[in-house]
């Protein structure tokens, strides 16, 4: 099957087809800023035969109902960040839906009582393996930033002092993976590659084993999960968060957790901020005596992070914008979309990247 990862950094591979004909249309809005870039193609028609841009906006009032439902509007592209009110507002607006997609891997951004609570027949893609290999390659950069103080490299070097000081070897060291989809599973392939044990969470059991993993756990209720999660955090020197953000999942690292966590263990995040309680995060941080000894963050509850967060503050702490999926990443996902998806829903072939909008993704 065609691989997202395939179009970064190259030219967009234009419209995948094979010798089936088309079975039906596709009339799109969008869920987006018209003035976004990565979704160009789109806005100005560049799309396969039987395809055809209606409208986009981000706001309710953007949307002529009337015209969307005279145009049979059948197809809705999500990729704006707090896309779940429009989504809402289109979806009682009785328009002959019949495929949504989002340009995130999770739905928490999409998911309303509208949409769970749907009655009607529609196919629902996300953006599976978009973001995996950067997501991947932040989080070892997190690990090897604390394995080898990196923060201390820098004051030294703005000091102009030349100090010798111990480091850590990466080879050995115990990485725990909580939320083991296609995120996760890259940042196994990157860590087997500095020789590091690879332990993994997962919802469900494994069907087959893993060549990745030395060793899975897996919860089917809450209690288990939880005993799921104290166990990595035990034996975890790096604990990677790539979680999709769910109910099970909401505060899931809370102050129980980061208490099991290994002494001098670090927590990385690239799955959700809401999965974490950040005041018991910044508890954990702030204790000499056991248990953390540093964070690599890419996501927050709250975004923009707000000027009075401790986390600013915090030397040990590894803080980026949520910016590790951006431009060229971006771009992919909407020439997926266009060029691999979108014929695939005219011929009625077999879609890629099916969610399921009750579990969450």
């Amino acid at each position: 099957s065609p691989r997202i990862q395939s179009f970064i950094g190259k030219s967009p591979r234009r419209h995948i087809s094979t010798s089936k004909s088309i079975m039906r249309e596709a009339r799109i809005v969008c869920i987006a800023d018209p003035k976004d870039e990565v979704n160009k193609r789109i806005y100005e028609g560049d799309l396969p035969p039987g395809a055809k841009f209606i409208a986009v906006g981000y706001k309710n009032s953007d949307f002529d109902v009337q015209m969307l439902r005279d145009q049979n509007v059948n197809v809705i592209y999500c990729a704006y960040p707090k896309a779940s009110g429009p989504l809402s507002y289109l979806l009682t607006q009785e328009l002959p839906v019949r495929w949504i997609h989002t340009t995130s891997t999770g739905l928490d951004n999409i998911t309303s009582p509208a949409l769970t609570e749907s009655k009607g027949h529609f196919l629902m893609t996300n953006a599976k393996g978009t973001y995996s290999s950067t997501l991947a390659e932040y989080a070892m950069m997190a690990v090897s930033y604390f394995a080898k103080d990196v923060f201390r490299l820098m004051q030294n070097k703005t000091r102009m002092e030349w100090e010798l000081f111990g480091i850590q070897e990466i080879r050995g060291k115990t990485i725990g993976i909580v939320g083991y989809g296609d995120i996760g599973r890259a940042v196994a392939k990157l860590a087997k590659a500095y020789s590091m044990r690879v332990i993994a969470m997962k919802r469900r059991p494994p069907r087959d084993a893993d060549p990745l993993c030395d060793e899975v756990y897996f919860g089917t209720d809450q209690n288990d999960r939880k005993e799921a999660l104290h166990k990595i955090m035990k034996e975890s020197d790096y604990i990677v968060n790539a979680a999709p953000l769910t109910p099970e999942t909401e505060n899931m690292f809370d102050k129980e957790a980061f208490a099991n966590a290994k002494n001098g263990s670090v927590f990385i995040n690239v799955g959700r901020g809401q999965s974490v309680d950040e005041q018991a995060l910044i508890e954990a941080l702030k204790d000499e005596t056991r248990g953390l000894r540093g964070a690599g963050l890419d996501v927050f509850v709250t975004e923009p992070l707000p000027r009075d967060s401790d986390f600013w503050k915090m030397d040990n702490v590894l803080l980026s914008p949520h910016n590790m999926y951006q431009q060229e990443v971006l771009q992919a996902e909407a020439d997926f979309f266009v060029d691999v998806n979108l014929p695939r829903f005219l011929k009625k072939e077999e879609m890629l990247n099916m969610v399921d909008k009750s579990a969450g993704y």
